[in-house]
């Protein structure tokens, strides 16, 4: 890679990223897609203290050129450096290449046996009628050099086994999916006693599921759907992009504000190896530990350098692109809520008529929520009497962060290898998320 020279008076960064991937799809047991694939490409961003210019090639023999071309349609400012904006950005040297193409050493042939594997297990499902599974594998190396000094280079990979399937019975029908994201492939391997147990589950709710009653329960919300709430309604309130000359929600969310129970705290990472692992935003920005809620008072809010220079705090890591073709914006990357100091069991046994929400469809909002269940059990007396269909769970951000009453002590993060985090025309990001078992007073439940 040629060093690029700079020219004095602007502020220059290029992220340049490498990236693999192997995908293998089947459809109902037959083998639709079998491919890998390799892609190089850069990002060019150029600042002149009034505005940012932006280039992305595939070129990366030109990309002096680029730069160039960018200068040219800027005007030289010899304070750049004393611009707030770029006193911001902080300067980074690190490599950090921690899994050195590990996936990339596997024979395509061998990722396939290991999905032919899981497929067997599907065969076992009595009332499974239709499936698509797919297995990804994705490796990316990113460097991120700037003008003020910057130099950075790290990697990430990550693998796993998509599945969505469709049981009947009749005229009963039931859709749900598994979900096998890991940062190994012999992590892979030991997964399918897991599948074997969650099909097992679909088909006990599919066959005896009840309806539910509308009204307002005690809800406990798996890991899975703590973190997507976490993520939906909280986590996208906090990407300070949306703050920013919105006078009004800045006092509606100003840091020290009492929002939730004394007992919740929400965390965004990207140190957490997983989906959202990011040890340097595309900014070149050190990742660390953000407390967004610490307990139950707004602590803080994800940041990039504009945004963190508009409203005068401090840079969180959170800068990030889909991939070299955009510029990077404030996005979540692992958003989490710490466990607390109860068992699961313990939490069921405090409700005397409400439930427990074990996976999920979907979930949004913003200042107020919905998250459709999936799979779902009533619970009565402090036990699990009977699976029930209920088709949304619902409330305001605000009244819900206060309502949790309870947290289970573990703690369960989630990757994925497909789907992501949408926003703006960026999709989709990969992010993670998760928690502990969250008991919740007085949700509406339908």
């Amino acid at each position: 890679m040629k060093n690029i020279n700079f020219k004095e008076n602007f502020y220059t960064d290029i992220r340049y990223e490498n990236v693999k991937e192997s995908k293998i799809v089947y459809l109902d047991g037959e083998l639709q897609e079998m491919k890998e694939k390799q892609e190089k490409g850069a990002f060019i961003r150029v600042y002149d203290g009034t505005r940012w210019y932006y280039s992305s090639t595939t070129n990366l023999s030109r990309i002096q050129d680029e730069v160039n071309k960018l200068y040219s349609m800027g005007k030289e400012y010899k304070k750049i450096n004393e611009d707030e904006n770029i006193k911001k950005l902080q300067v980074n040297k690190a490599e950090y290449l921690k899994y050195n193409d590990a996936l990339g050493k596997i024979p395509m042939e061998e990722k396939h046996n290991l999905l032919k594997e899981y497929l067997k297990v599907l065969k076992e499902a009595k009332y499974l009628k239709s499936f698509k599974v797919v297995y990804i594998d994705n490796r990316i190396v990113k460097r991120i050099v700037s003008s003020k000094g910057t130099d950075v280079t790290f990697d990430k990979e990550s693998c796993g086994i998509s599945m969505r399937f469709t049981f009947s019975k009749g005229e009963k029908t039931f859709k749900d999916g598994f979900d096998l994201g890991k940062d190994s492939f012999e992590s892979l391997k030991d997964g399918k006693e897991k599948l074997r147990k969650f099909l097992n589950k679909c088909e006990d709710f599919l066959i005896n599921s009840k309806n539910v009653e509308q009204g307002k329960y005690t809800v406990i919300l798996s890991p899975q759907a703590a973190g997507v709430f976490a993520h939906e309604s909280f986590g996208h309130k906090s990407e300070a992009d949306f703050m920013v000359g919105d006078e009004t929600m800045i006092k509606e969310w100003s840091i020290g504000k009492q929002v939730g129970s004394p007992i919740l705290s929400i965390v965004d990472s990207g140190e957490i190896v997983g989906s959202g692992y990011v040890p340097f935003d595309d900014e070149g920005t050190k990742a660390g530990e953000n407390y967004l809620i610490k307990n139950g008072k707004l602590f803080g809010r994800l940041h990039s350098s504009k945004t963190a220079v508009s409203l005068k705090e401090e840079l969180t890591g959170n800068a990030r692109a889909l991939n070299f073709e955009y510029e990077p914006m404030v996005r979540m990357t692992n958003t989490y809520i710490l466990p607390g100091k109860s068992t699961l069991e313990e939490l069921i046994s405090e409700v005397k008529d409400g439930f427990l929400i074990d996976t999920i469809k979907h979930g949004s909002g913003m200042s107020t929520f919905t998250i459709a269940p999936s799979i779902s059990y009533r619970i009565k007396d402090g036990k699990i009497v009977e699976p029930v269909k209920i088709s949304v769970i619902s409330g305001t951000v605000f009244e819900t962060l206060k309502n949790v009453d309870g947290l289970s002590k573990e703690l369960q993060m989630l990757s994925f290898v497909t789907g992501g985090c949408g926003k703006m025309d960026q999709f989709p990001l990969p992010v993670g998320f998760g928690g502990p078992y969250v008991k919740v007073l007085n949700m509406n439940v339908q």
